[in-house]
């Protein structure tokens, strides 16, 4: 098995948990619901927090173990942070963009949800760069 720094696993998982607060609460959490034509209200109605928070906290620990494997060992930061941005750009968004032509999606809705998954994998490099 590869070689993975549990801390820099530990740090990102925390900062891409964070930054999803941030980026779907006060960044853009109305346009992202307008985009969805719900309200705060509506997205509460049967929430379940732990359910919910928890399975994301393990998926955002589950995509920094894999970016740490895919990374390596010690990697430069530049080179680890370009990765980050890559894997969010090209991976995450093109997967996403697909999906939203054909669901007929707006180019809003994608901007807000390829640009968190965009941000949060520069993220997750920088601190493997930083830490791993």
């Amino acid at each position: 098995m590869p070689t993975i720094s549990w801390i820099a696993v530990a740090v990102a998982t925390v900062l891409s948990f964070g930054l999803g607060a941030l980026w779907y609460g006060p960044l853009f959490g109305k346009a992202w619901m307008a985009e969805h034509g719900t309200t705060a209200e509506e997205l509460m109605d049967g929430f379940n927090p732990a359910k919910t928070y928890g399975a994301t906290f393990v998926l955002a620990a589950l995509s920094a173990i894999l970016f740490g494997v895919f990374i390596g060992e010690a990697p430069e930061l530049q080179r680890s942070i370009g990765w980050g941005i890559a894997v969010g750009v090209f991976w995450v968004s093109g997967a996403l963009g697909t999906i939203y032509l054909f669901e007929r999606r707006t180019m809003r809705l994608f901007m807000i949800n390829g640009g968190y998954h965009t941000v949060r994998f520069a993220i997750i490099g920088a601190v493997f760069g930083f830490l791993g």
